[in-house]
């Protein structure tokens, strides 16, 4: 044999050791850097946040109210969204009381405000303020988040 054959026979017999080698070290890498994953999870695994709790409305029968002012007449429907369950059960039970703040509410109002928005918005606020008084000494007061309009008619 030449001294080129052989040569070339000694290269390629480092070539394929050294090759695996480096093979070996890629898989090694490969392994510990998934085990690595699965030890620690990352952010975009974490557990979604927890759904908002559901709203609780509370339904009020639509109220036909003589206004303060001349000869007109608002016929209005409401929903409440409260706090809790709690408040819902209490704004029930003592439902006539709720309706006769309102009633006095609504007819103290003048419709030239009620015809804008903002005398709407203002309502709302009036609302809350009426309904957040206890019904009762003694007990907590009501927390009305949101007033909602379900008819609004004013002639």
């Amino acid at each position: 044999m030449s001294d080129s054959a052989i040569s070339k026979k000694s290269k390629r017999s480092i070539w394929i050791p050294l090759l695996l080698v480096i093979t070996l070290a890629a898989c090694a890498a490969a392994g510990y850097s998934f085990w690595r994953m699965q030890q620690h999870p990352t952010s975009a695994k974490a557990e979604p946040p927890p759904p908002p709790p559901a709203p609780v409305f509370f339904p009020l029968e639509t109220f036909t109210v003589n206004l303060g002012d001349a000869d007109r007449v608002l016929y209005i429907g409401i929903t409440l969204r409260v706090k809790d369950e709690a408040t819902r059960e209490r704004l029930n039970d003592y439902l006539p009381e709720v309706r006769s703040r309102l009633l006095l509410l609504f007819s103290r109002q003048e419709a030239t405000a009620l015809a804008t928005e903002e005398g709407k918005l203002q309502l709302i606020g009036a609302i809350k303020e009426a309904l957040a008084e206890p019904l009762v000494a003694g007990q907590p007061k009501q927390d009305v988040t949101d007033v909602l309009y379900t008819a609004f008619i004013l002639r």
